[in-house]
């Protein structure tokens, strides 16, 4: 899945320089800003901690700041500066839409789906790509949402395994695996490693081996393999969840979970691993 792009999200919500109490808060976020684009959230917190405290009305700042709290892992304190946002503004739509996320991440699956939907209901034009919600309406078991969502992504990429995967897991939730598997969507060629032997594994054409094979493909280096072997046992074991098979299904959840990677997709192993469990 692709993401949006941190500074076009931020962009959203820039103020204007006026708005900020003095000069000093306006340096401040343009450093924390450069820090966040360059992965460094660490050394983006501690400014943002010093700009709020003399902008404390600036939503901008907020959001960045929660921004930072999200990226070094803490989504409890970034649901807090995005409801405080919110209580300035409540009709940020960016900050909905990710507080969404927020929510996700949290597990608190009914409160993500509910600000996905009340961000689409104020930027409809979004929604061909908002795959995220589509992922937040699967756990939910809104099967049939959850697949309209993902067939409106197709008009956004028809070269990703994962949206077709998402897919059949919606029509399987509802009407079984014969069905998804009859109804998987088709799609171009996915470049990403093992993503193509992923979408023939849930078409019924490869067995989970193959899929692992796949991996060492090209001899890839340390962080290539440990992205592949991320998707790949995300989605054994999501297969194996779905082909009946629970206790694989954990094995390989857990294992994806092991092998992070900078990406939502990444807690959404998690959150799964963790529903896994509670079952």
């Amino acid at each position: 899945m692709r993401v949006l792009l941190l500074h076009s999200l931020l962009a959203c919500l820039l103020l204007p320089r006026s708005s900020l109490a003095d000069e000093e808060p306006d340096v401040l976020v343009e450093q924390a800003t450069k820090a966040l684009n360059a992965n460094q959230p660490e050394k983006a917190l501690p400014l943002l901690d010093r700009a709020l405290k003399a902008a404390p009305k600036s939503t901008r700042i907020w959001f960045l700041r929660a921004a930072a709290h999200d990226r070094l892992g803490r989504p409890e304190k970034a649901l807090d500066d995005l409801n405080e946002l919110l209580r300035l503004d409540p009709n940020a739509a960016r900050a909905i839409n990710e507080r969404g996320g927020i929510h996700f991440k949290l597990g608190n699956i009914k409160e993500s789906v509910a600000d996905f939907d009340q961000y689409l209901k104020m930027r409809p034009d979004g929604f061909n790509e908002h795959w995220r919600r589509g992922i937040s309406l699967y756990y939910a078991r809104r099967f049939d949402d959850g697949r309209k969502q993902f067939e409106g992504y197709e008009k956004v990429s028809t070269t990703d395994v994962e949206n077709a995967v998402w897919h059949f897991l919606c029509v399987a939730g509802k009407d079984g695996v014969d069905k998804a598997r009859a109804s998987l969507l088709r799609i171009g060629r996915d470049r990403r490693v093992p993503m193509m032997q992923v979408y023939d594994l849930f078409a019924g054409k490869l067995k989970p081996a193959d899929v692992l094979k796949a991996v060492e493909e090209g001899k890839p280096d340390e962080a290539e393999r440990n992205t592949r072997l991320f998707y790949a046992h995300l989605y054994l074991g999501l297969y194996a969840e779905v082909s009946g098979d629970s206790k694989a299904a954990l094995e390989h959840i857990e294992t994806a979970v092991k092998h992070r990677v900078r990406h939502y997709m990444w807690d959404v192993a998690r959150v799964h691993r963790d529903l896994l469990k509670k079952k």
